[in-house]
């Protein structure tokens, strides 16, 4: 990789739908020579996917939580695993080294939501020994493709 991609690269981190033509221009490159970099990143699994940012209040969701967790013992990691992947509030989930084992950025519509997340799926989970919840009051950055 190198600075041309590494540009393209950023003209796709700053519009996910910038035309070859579009980029062309900014790193002054041809399209076809553009594309064919594109189709490189893509294989060797540099760029993963193409996404959107949404807007999360205007599709309902007023609660952006951060919930640690502390399994209680290593034979329980693997279904905790694969439980909380599965479920669709977990928007990350990140294997942290602390007091704490695992950190989830979870997304809800409301309070009510929290409770039952919390209550009736996370602490039902085998092994869940400990939570500490943390409400985010608001995003000053948060970057998707860094």
């Amino acid at each position: 990789m190198d600075i041309i991609d590494s540009n393209i690269l950023e003209a796709l981190k700053q519009n996910g739908r910038s035309t070859t033509s579009d980029i062309s221009k900014k790193v002054n490159l041809s399209i076809p020579a553009v594309s064919e970099r594109i189709k490189k990143l893509e294989g060797a699994d540099i760029i993963q996917h193409y996404t959107v940012k949404v807007n999360r209040e205007k599709m309902g969701y007023h609660l952006l939580v951060t919930i640690l967790i502390t399994i209680d013992e290593t034979a329980n990691i693997y279904h905790f695993r694969e439980t909380i992947i599965k479920q669709s509030e977990v928007i990350e989930c990140y294997h942290i080294i602390g007091e704490y084992d695992y950190m989830l950025k979870v997304l809800l519509k409301n309070r009510s939501e929290l409770e039952s997340f919390i209550s009736n799926k996370l602490k039902s989970i085998k092994g869940v020994q400990k939570t500490n919840t943390i409400l985010v009051l608001s995003t000053l950055k948060e970057e998707i493709n860094r």
